[in-house]
């Protein structure tokens, strides 16, 4: 120990404590008594003292003395490594190094605490020494006090037996063989002395095993009796000579260990391992274990397998790694191995594989015969594969993999009461119904004007301060191309205006958005615009919305029908207070205090910004600096930015506003939620993007043998037309590449090979020039680098900024590549009335044209009871004696097939004409 008291100190130098206290108080260090701890550093103080005391100056120490020595050692040896057949040799090279330091270099510390610790740590050693001997000694005496019950026991053992035995028969002749065997003595009875000493050492083997069946009842055989086996070490073994077990007194003499016998003899140690109590006694009928190899038992178990080690030949005993048995020995299961196999949505079949701890073969195996068609590595659903794994006889359950969105939700709870905010509105409609204008006009802006072919194409948010309060409003294209934009829209709302044109009534659109806000369980108010048109008629609106539904107020219903004129102003205040009146019967409430979280309404990748969202906030607060997470992308706001372009600090519920700082451009629709950190919500955008992934893989794999077996022969006629379709906002790529496709047909496939928002860069050039597709840039442009490749590969760019315009010309496109189909038109009839031979044309044909014309240059069908005997052309065309280009109905002429004499009266020559047709879509 580094640390010791004065008393102790004093012990081991041989120093009477008072003189141990005067020297340190005489050396500068002052103790109080004897049970102080004098620590390394007072050592050292009072031995430096003590040599000055007695003029032995400590030794000047030499400056060029080293301070420190290192010892290096390199060893190498070799070893054999076997690589196949061959064998190869590798060097090993161990280094070691060790470095011992002058103590005179090592700075004593100074620090009580680590002196403490030093003191506490010795002190747990001393005390775990003394528990370690004292847990010894308790075994040994536990050991001892077992061993002498053992003794005991078997001594009652051998007392109780000698008790229970009768006293020997007089016909044993020696005294010695007859007293060490009080076990059995009828056995020692029935065997004649004289057949024991003449027993050859070979008959030992032949020998039955030794069992512990009663002597009662002793199994009638030729060979001599088997006794019980002595259950102490003095009882003598009767089953034949074993020369190590018996003294050198030969046969006659007693057993080792017995009475009389040396009881440290070996003999006595092998009788007493082969007697230990804790063997397993054989079976009742001497039988044992010999009979598990005649029931063809596969299974070793441990009691079995030591049963089995004991009856072998003391000297041939197996080693421990090459046996059987044991604790590690091969067990083979005794029933199928049945598992709970943890799927996810989604699982490649080769980690199905892996968990089933089968082959991947036998698992695409089992999903062919379920009619699926996936290769080992390719990714089925959920639903699959459950019915692979039940099929294969083991039990699947549902695996948690949303560990990170439950702790997401967990993150993104809001507490406290909520407050009112104010309405989201979504104006709807029929395309050109005057939506925009009708927003404009509340508003106060011209929006509508700089829109595109004076139609909204994207999806707008603003909020608007009235005199009735703050109201935020929604404004979705009316096209049929963007249903996905009014569905959204629809969904984000609290209340939906319909706006319908007093001159034009219900129109699809007006009943898609019906469907929408009845999907998204909205209350709805109907703005009859265009009021101050001549041919105005409201009441046609009421009457198309009724057959909706859609009763208004006046006939019984629950709709409220404001009519107003976007132009003049008319009956705006009133939509306003409907507005209010139905926002105030709803009580919208959110919290206001805690983490933002709304829905991404548009998005879109500005050049100079990078990816933006336009996102609505339902709950909390969105602040500057919040991690936010959209869908699968993520990011830190950077900057807010309300609808006219002012920068804004934070944005409360009910509000839109333009979000900077994204890692990527969302999908319109998506959710955002503000989280506490950005590891958070890195991962929760991982594990998204992960599952999407997945998701598009299963789609594109597992094709059922149904579906292979129908599509089989459909793809040789039908055309393919490639796109690549790049836009300035999500909503628009989503609204494009949905009306593209749907022009699909048995003909030709429209395949949209990728599809983003931005500008036309490189890399999109690139892929369409592999594929041969077709570039379609909606509101956007090519760069430079895009613009070379397009020129030098000869793609067909087009851009485009309205959509109608975009679905003529890809039907053209598609037009062109379904070419032109042949027809056959019939333009004439004539019936043969009579047969006339000639020299120069053999059958002459007398025929009266009775429908259209026959014309000489066209091909011909001769037809027979309406079959069709003959197809060809016309040799000769006559009328009279003159050659006539075409005959026309009623009138008589002389017609001659060309290589076909067998013209008959009653025949009709069809005359036909083939026209070619342009295919369209």
């Amino acid at each position: 120990m580094s640390e010791v008291t004065v008393s102790t100190l004093a012990k081991l130098t041989g120093t009477p404590v008072e003189k141990l206290l005067e020297q340190l108080a005489e050396a500068g260090m002052s103790f109080s008594g004897p049970d102080q701890v004098v620590t390394s550093a007072e050592k050292m103080k009072l031995l430096g003292f003590l040599r000055r005391t007695h003029g032995k100056n400590e030794p000047a120490e030499d400056p060029s003395a080293p301070r420190q020595i290192t010892l290096k050692r390199r060893k190498v040896e070799e070893i054999t490594v076997a690589a196949g057949k061959t064998k190869t040799t590798v060097n090993v090279e161990v280094r070691q190094k060790r470095t011992y330091v002058k103590r005179s270099e090592i700075t004593p510390s100074d620090d009580p605490g680590r002196d403490e610790a030093q003191r506490l740590l010795a002190e747990s050693h001393a005390r775990q020494d003394a528990e370690a001997a004292a847990r010894q000694e308790a075994d040994q005496r536990r050991a001892d006090e077992e061993a002498r019950k053992r003794e005991t026991e078997q001594a009652r053992k051998q007392e109780t037996e000698a008790a229970a035995a009768p006293a020997p028969a007089p016909a044993a002749t020696p005294a010695p063989v007859v007293e060490p065997a009080p076990v059995e003595p009828v056995a020692a009875v029935r065997r004649p002395e004289p057949r024991v000493e003449a027993a050859p050492p070979q008959v030992r083997p032949s020998a039955p095993r030794p069992s512990s069946a009663p002597p009662s009842s002793p199994r009638p055989s030729s060979a001599p009796p088997s006794s019980p086996r002595p259950s102490s070490p003095s009882a003598p073994r009767p089953t034949g000579p074993r020369p190590p077990m018996r003294g050198p007194a030969g046969p006659s003499s007693p057993a080792p260990g017995g009475p009389g016998g040396a009881p440290g003899a070996p003999g006595a140690r092998r009788d007493d391992r082969r007697a230990r109590p804790a063997r397993a006694p054989a079976r009742p009928g001497g039988e044992d274990d010999a009979s598990r190899f005649g029931r063809g038992e596969l299974h070793l178990s441990d009691a079995g397998t030591a049963r089995r080690g004991a009856r072998k030949k003391p000297g041939r005993r197996q080693e421990a790694s090459r046996s059987g048995g044991g604790v590690h020995g091969f067990s083979r299961p005794t029933a199928p191995m049945l598992r709970e196999v943890a799927i996810g949505d989604n699982i490649l079949v080769a980690d199905l594989a892996v968990k089933l701890a089968l082959k991947g073969a036998e698992v695409v195996k089992a999903l062919f015969k379920m009619g699926v068609m996936a290769t080992i590595n390719q990714t089925i659903d959920h639903d699959t594969a459950v019915l692979v794994v039940e099929e294969l006889g083991h039990t699947a359950v549902r695996a948690n993999e949303n560990d990170v969105e439950e702790a997401l939700i967990a993150h993104v709870e809001q507490t406290g009461e909520g407050e009112l905010r104010p309405p989201v509105v979504t104006i709807m409609g029929h395309v050109d119904h005057g939506k925009t204008s009708l927003l404009d006009h509340i508003r106060r802006t011209r929006v509508a004007s700089g829109e595109a072919g004076g139609i909204t194409q994207h999806i707008g948010a603003y909020h608007v301060q009235t005199a009735k309060g703050v109201i935020s409003f929604l404004d979705t294209p009316g096209h049929a191309a963007f249903t996905q934009m009014r569905a959204r829209g629809a969904k984000l709302t609290d209340i939906v205006v319909l706006v319908v044109a007093a001159d034009d009534g219900v129109m699809p659109q007006t009943t898609e958005a019906v469907k929408h806000a009845r999907a998204a369980k909205v209350p709805l108010i109907i703005a009859v615009n265009k009021m101050d048109k001549s041919d105005a008629n409201p009441d046609n609106v009421k009457q198309g919305l009724a057959n909706l539904e859609v009763i208004p107020e006046e006939w019984g219903g629950d709709t409220q029908f404001v009519p107003v004129s976007a132009k003049t102003g008319m009956g705006i205040d009133a939509l306003l207070e409907a507005i209010s009146v139905q926002a105030e019967v709803m009580e919208l409430r959110a919290v206001v205090d805690g983490r933002a979280s709304g829905a991404v309404i548009e998005s879109a990748l500005d050049k100079g910004r990078g990816p933006v969202a336009t996102v609505l906030v339902q709950q909390g607060t969105l602040k500057k600096g919040d991690f936010v997470v959209c869908g699968t992308e993520y990011g830190r706001v950077r900057a807010l930015f309300n609808e006219v372009g002012a920068q804004v600090d934070a944005a409360g519920p009910s509000i839109p506003v333009v979000v900077l700082g994204l890692s990527g451009v969302p999908d319109a629709g998506d959710d955002f939620v503000v989280v506490e950190d950005e590891r958070l919500a890195k991962d929760v955008a991982q594990q998204r993007e992960t599952k999407k992934r997945e998701t598009r893989l299963v789609k594109q794999a597992g094709n059922r043998m149904e579906d292979i077996m129908a599509q089989m022969g459909q793809g040789e006629g039908q055309q393919s037309l490639n796109l690549v379709i790049k836009a300035d906002v999500q909503g628009s790529v989503e609204a494009l590449r949905d009306s593209l496709t749907g022009l699909s047909n048995e003909l030709i496939r429209i395949n949209v090979i990728t599809s983003g928002v931005g500008g036309i860069n490189e890399s999109d050039a690139t892929l369409a020039a592999a594929s041969k597709a077709v570039v379609i840039g909606f509101n956007v442009r090519a760069d430079a680098a895009a613009r070379r490749v397009i020129e030098s590969n000869g793609l067909d760019l087009r851009y485009f900024s309205i959509i109608y315009d975009v679905i003529d010309q890809v039907k053209q496109v598609a037009s062109g590549l379904l070419g032109v189909e042949i027809r056959e038109e019939i333009i004439g009839t004539a019936e043969v009335r009579d047969v006339f031979r000639s020299s120069k044309f053999g059958a002459v044909a007398g025929s009266m044209v009775i429908e259209g014309v026959v014309r000489r240059n066209k091909p011909i069908r001769v037809l027979r009871n309406n079959t069709v005997v003959f197809q060809g052309e016309l040799e000769s065309l006559r009328r009279f004696k003159e050659v006539v280009d075409e005959v026309r109905i009623g009138t008589e002429c002389g017609i001659a097939v060309k290589q076909y004499n067998d013209v008959k009266p009653g025949d009709q020559i069809e005359c036909y004409e083939r026209i070619e047709v342009q295919r369209t879509l």
